[in-house]
């Protein structure tokens, strides 16, 4: 029965990785979209290997374990071979090298296998055993390295090949905590005060003692949790459960003040994103991994696992995170989860206290560095920098992960004899209790950074993964209303480029960059312009869990005209400014020029500089820029009649809407403040287009229709109505009251302050009886030039009723 069971486990653990092979092996071809490309490959002498190593092992369990946990070896395989193809589709050089150390742990086991299984040797030499572990660790004092040439020397060895002593030092501890209180239980300890515990408390606290000379802070906190938990099991005392949890708060508030790195991950836990690319930039990224994948992830070998540092070791989690999703995460710590739930069932039915306490023991080891890992990169711990067992790179972590499964498939293998008397099961559900809940609250983390906060994680613009996206999916563009190229996408995929055409209305139409982020238009219409919003929502979850990236972007068409755009940009030229153009019943925005500006395709070269440039060129000041109005209307709407009073000034803006953001899907910059009364360009526009349209004011638009797969261009409907904002007959007189003789339009000029620069206003409109398109301009100059106002006010209004 347990072979068949083991049998048919292994069998589904060998399709699900023969599954991903597969999809690494075409996962270049599903992410660039064509078959000409080139394949994975290498990945498949891995899974070949990793089949004969699992055939071995399970060979030799059968012939010479026949009652062990048939659970056990399945779950284990299928980790280690997960965790192998993650780390030699991030990097191939180290999956091979994990495929060599799979190897070396699946013949330990096996030849363990067939040694005589007794693990009383072990119980016989544990101080011999331990004092030589501690020994080795010491070394590294000395003779220690770092792989990475860098950082903490917890190594030993050279020439490419390392061994961490650490990691097999954990399970030495626990042979011998399970050893020493096995033979002294009998005695009913008393906790502290006998003179029993001291060797233990001596011993475990060298081992300490040495973990913190070496800042090997991670492997010191997994002591200090295993003798808990061995003490705790021997003692049924739920005392030390909470004296070493106010132990360990009060050496993190210690250390958080005394020692550096303490500090750094602490404030890395508690709000990473004060320091995002710096000190907290590994636990941002994990986070961004993570939502990343969503709940069915980007796919195996399409997302971006890289960008997350140590993504082989540390944040493979992470790594499998992103592309398998919270399926493929919840996936993972079910098997953890049946790992150490296998584990306990062992440890109480082992046949002496001996057995069930190192059963116990390394269900202990495993559960607490799983979830130590885990919960540092969900942000529910601090980093420790420990590996995550059986899936993590690491010889020294894999196999020490392996002994520990050759001991619970020995206890586990009861054959006869009868489980040794349990007086207490408490502390083993109170363990189980906390192991559940650790694995709980994982998923919970999972849940909510894939799929709650996943949407505000992926719009930051720290996250490079949209940038990578883009160069595999081309975005739409951004046309003016006759269809003309403003911003398009060039290249094939991989190598997509944005391209912006008119650098001139970079302040409006922005920009999308995998450094500087997005702005402007190109921000504020990135759903469509990523295929997110307009493509039918079958078609977004098909590309997204076939390709891991949305389907090609929309084209958006603007309402910009770029030969009055042109003109407008010309006649602007150097000085500090902007212009607003609008079609005055529709609230169409034929031009919205802001100068300075910049050029777009140069913001590599450039990017740096243009953020401290004083004159901000970054700005649209058309739609951002606040400018001094109080002067401006009154003369305007008030010509013959006596000033009204600052109440009523107050009031009747109000209703014009000069203290709310206009409805325009743009950047915006609004003033609700009436003493120091402000506006910008974009504001006043409306209110001259409501002078030349019988005092009714537009709503504004400048996105008009988007070109939809399935319906062809489809028109971007606004819910905001015109507003009645000034009576007829106001409106018809402040209006013929300012009319350019021999001309058909009005115009109204007014000047301002802001401290020691003046402002140029010119509003200027179409008249009421004119037939053609009602128009309104606004122009606002940086200085003080009404003749220059008066000049590019004529000429545009000019070109724009005579087009």
């Amino acid at each position: 029965m347990h072979d068949a069971i083991q049998s048919r486990l292994l069998r589904w653990a060998g399709f699900f990785l023969f599954i991903n092979s597969i999809i690494l092996t075409l996962a270049p071809a599903v992410r660039e979209r064509k078959w000409d490309v080139d394949y994975r490959l290498s990945h498949w002498a891995g899974f070949f290997v990793w089949v004969v190593l699992t055939i071995i092992a399970h060979r030799a369990t059968i012939a010479h374990l026949p009652e062990r946990d048939p659970y056990l070896l399945p779950a284990a395989a299928l980790l280690s071979g997960w965790g192998m193809l993650t780390i030699w589709r991030l990097d191939e050089s180290f999956g091979m090298r994990q495929i060599i150390w799979l190897s070396i742990s699946t013949a330990v086991l096996v030849v363990a296998l067939y040694l005589p299984q007794n693990l009383n040797f072990l119980r016989q030499y544990k101080y011999i055993l331990l004092s030589s572990g501690l020994s080795i660790t010491a070394l590294t004092l000395l003779l220690g390295t770092n792989p990475l040439g860098a950082g903490p020397r917890l190594w030993l060895g050279c020439c490419g090949v390392y061994f961490q002593p650490s990691e097999p030092l954990k399970l030495l501890l626990v042979v011998y905590l399970s050893a020493y209180l096995a033979d002294r239980t009998h005695r009913h300890l008393s906790l502290l005060r006998s003179v029993l515990l001291i060797p233990t408390l001596v011993v475990t606290g060298l081992a300490l003692l040495l973990l913190l000379v070496q800042r090997d802070l991670g492997t010191a906190s997994i002591f200090i949790f295993i003798f808990t938990i061995i003490l705790f099991l021997a003692t049924g005392k739920r005392r030390i459960l909470l004296s070493t949890g106010i132990l360990l708060i009060f050496a993190l508030a210690i250390g958080y003040f005394f020692i550096g790195v303490i500090r750094i991950r602490v404030d890395g836990w508690l709000n990473p994103w004060n320091d995002p690319s710096g000190s907290s930039y590994q636990i941002v990224q994990s986070l961004l991994a993570i939502a990343n994948g969503g709940i069915f992830g980007r796919g195996l070998g399409i997302g971006s696992p890289l960008l997350v540092p140590v993504a082989i070791s540390d944040f493979i989690f992470a790594a499998i995170a992103e592309e398998t999703g919270l399926v493929g995460s919840l996936g993972l710590l079910a098997l953890i989860g049946l790992i150490l739930a296998r584990g306990l069932i062992t440890s109480l039915r082992a046949a002496d206290r001996f057995r069930r306490y190192l059963a116990a023991g390394v269900v202990a080891y495993l559960g607490i560095q799983s979830l130590l890992i885990i919960g540092g990169n969900l942000r529910l711990l601090p980093l420790t920098g420990v590996t995550l067992p059986f899936v993590s790179y690491g010889g020294s972590s894999l196999l020490t992960s392996y002994i520990a499964l050759f001991i619970l498939l020995v206890i586990s293998n009861r054959e006869d004899s009868e489980p040794a008397p349990l007086h207490d099961p408490r502390p083993y559900t109170i363990l189980a209790g906390i192991l559940a809940l650790g694995l709980f609250a994982s998923a919970l983390a999972c849940a909510w950074w894939a799929f709650v906060r996943a949407p505000d994680l992926l719009n930051r613009t720290d996250n490079p993964r949209r940038a990578i996206a883009d160069r595999y999916v081309p975005r739409g563009q951004l046309l003016d209303r006759n269809n003309q190229p403003i911003s398009i996408t060039k290249g094939e995929s991989g190598t997509y480029q944005r391209v912006y055409l008119y650098p001139d209305l970079a302040p409006v139409t922005g920009y999308t960059h995998s450094v500087y982020g997005q702005a402007g238009l190109e921000s504020t219409l990135d759903d469509y312009l990523r295929g997110l919003q307009g493509n039918p929502a079958s078609r977004i979850w098909w590309d997204r869990l076939l390709y891991g990236t949305p389907p090609p972007g929309l084209d958006v068409r603007l309402s910009l005209s770029l030969a009055l755009q042109s003109k407008a940009d010309e006649l602007l030229g150097k000085h500090t400014g902007a212009i607003i153009l609008m079609n005055a019943k529709t609230g169409e925005i034929l031009v919205m020029a802001s100068h300075p500006g910049y050029d777009p395709n140069k913001l590599d070269e450039e990017g740096a500089s243009l953020v401290q440039d004083k004159s901000a060129p970054l700005v649209n000041r058309a739609t951002q820029g606040l400018y001094p109005i109080k002067e401006l209307l009154p003369s305007l709407l008030y010509k013959d009649a006596a000033h009204p009073s600052d109440a009523e000034l107050d009031a009747y803006y109000r209703g014009l809407g000069l203290f709310e953001a206009p409805k325009l899907n743009i950047p915006l910059g609004f003033n609700d403040s009436t003493k120091d009364l402000r506006a910008s360009p974009l504001q006043i526009s409306l209110i001259a287009a409501a002078l030349s349209n019988d005092g009714i004011k537009p709503t504004p638009r400048i996105a008009t229709a988007v070109n939809t797969p399935e319906q062809g261009w489809v028109t971007l409907l606004d819910e905001n109505q015109p507003a009645q904002v000034i009576q007829i007959k106001a409106a018809h007189e402040a209006v013929l009251s300012h009319v350019v003789n021999g001309k058909p339009y009005w115009r109204h000029i007014g000047q301002a302050r802001i401290k020691e620069a003046s402002i140029t206003w010119l509003l200027a409109g179409s008249l009421p009886d004119w037939g053609g398109t009602p128009l309104a301009l606004v122009i606002t100059l940086e200085e003080d030039n009404i003749q220059l106002a008066k000049y590019i006010g004529n000429e545009i209004i000019s070109a724009a009723i005579n087009q």
